[in-house]
């Protein structure tokens, strides 16, 4: 007999957690696992990919921050489904749903933190405090993750650190004269790649900055910045006031990354804080040498001197530093290329990701 996983989040946007369950969700065998995935808040762009799947979703429909009444159609539609696993991601879904799952007797709740929530109150961690003793496992990307939450007073054995799992690429990059056409980019410039959300957390003005810098060394580098958010406008008003679009390009939000990505020379990831980047895990496996802010969830991926360079958070003369490095010996970074994407290939895989995910709810359901 199947066993019944409800999957709760707060949305199906484009980020990194929600690619992870999308994958997930599509990826554990039938025959084992009925899967409906619950949707707290509203639906969104990978909606579709579960679709083609063909795992069910429900939209709960909740409206403000804190929402009681989405608590109880929560609660109902659990009740619904009968499941034997309820799996919650993300702070909003961890709330409601291991309160709504534990409120009916669930036999397993799961929760997942994705990141080093730098952002979290006192309020907040009260709360995954309470939570947790309520759960029997956590799931987690990362050790780095285990290792905040730790520190938050959770116990580090409920956590269960599942690697995230990338894709193996369907076909081959299109060619630099093409790529260049599509990006409206000179084609005899160094490309580097950015990719993420435009907000706080993944502090582009210092990417700005170290763009800059390496441009005033070399003329002839140019910063590509992928995605769409919240400090849009202020970022491109603070690159209009350093730099230039020759040397820092924003190029929104893009379906046809992988086509053009292997022709970058390096991969930039600034941010403050983060659980495992999917980006990072993209990049690498396009076979990009990575430069990365050394904090955690970083230092999972990025092996020093072998796969890429790790900085010192906010300083963009590093950035700029590692990346002159970088194009002055291509050997050197070709080697670097290739031993990440063999990383990526030997441990972070779809198939490992699911299969320990699996693994995880088969023991904690016959236990």
């Amino acid at each position: 007999m199947s066993i019944r996983l409800c999957l709760v989040i707060p949305s199906l946007d484009q980020g990194g957690a929600e690619k992870q369950l999308c994958l997930l969700a599509a990826g554990l065998p039938r025959e084992m696992f009925d899967v409906h995935v619950v949707l707290l808040t509203r639906r969104g762009p990978r909606q579709a990919e579960l679709d083609a799947a063909g795992v069910p979703t429900t939209l709960i429909g909740k409206r403000m921050k804190a929402d009681p009444t989405a608590y109880f159609r929560l609660r109902a539609t659990l009740r619904r489904l009968q499941p034997d696993i309820v799996h919650t991601w993300i702070f909003a879904a961890n709330s409601y749903g291991r309160a709504a799952a534990a409120s009916l007797n669930v036999p397993v709740i799961i929760g997942s933190e994705r990141c080093v929530d730098l952002w979290k109150t006192s309020r907040h961690f009260w709360i995954d405090r309470y939570l947790a003793r309520r759960s029997h496992a956590i799931t987690t990307n990362s050790e780095g993750v285990r290792r905040f939450y730790a520190e938050q007073g959770i116990d580090p054995e409920l956590f269960e650190v599942i690697p995230n799992g990338v894709e193996p690429l369907a076909g081959g990059p299109v060619d630099r004269q093409e790529a260049a056409r599509r990006l409206g980019l000179d084609p005899r410039r160094h490309w580097i790649a950015a990719v993420g959300r435009l907000w706080p957390q993944k502090r582009y003005r210092d990417l700005i900055w170290a763009a800059e810098m390496l441009d005033t060394m070399r003329g002839d580098t140019t910063l590509l910045i992928v995605g769409e958010g919240p400090q849009q406008q202020e970022l491109l008003r603070h690159r209009d006031a350093v730099s230039d679009d020759r040397r820092v390009r924003f190029c929104g939000h893009r379906e046809d990354v992988t086509d053009w990505l292997p022709h970058c020379a390096a991969y930039w990831i600034g941010s403050g804080y983060e659980g495992q980047s999917n980006s990072v895990l993209e990049a690498m496996r396009a076979g990009l040498p990575v430069v990365a802010s050394d904090i955690p969830g970083n230092r999972d991926l990025v092996v020093p001197d072998q796969t890429g360079f790790l900085v010192p958070v906010g300083d963009a003369a590093a950035f700029a530093r590692e990346t002159q490095h970088l194009l002055e010996h291509p050997a050197e970074r070709d080697q670097l290329g290739q031993a990440a994407r063999q990383r990526i290939a030997e441990a972070f895989t779809v198939e490992q990701m699911v299969a320990r995910h699996a693994a995880l709810y088969q023991r904690l359901r016959s236990g």
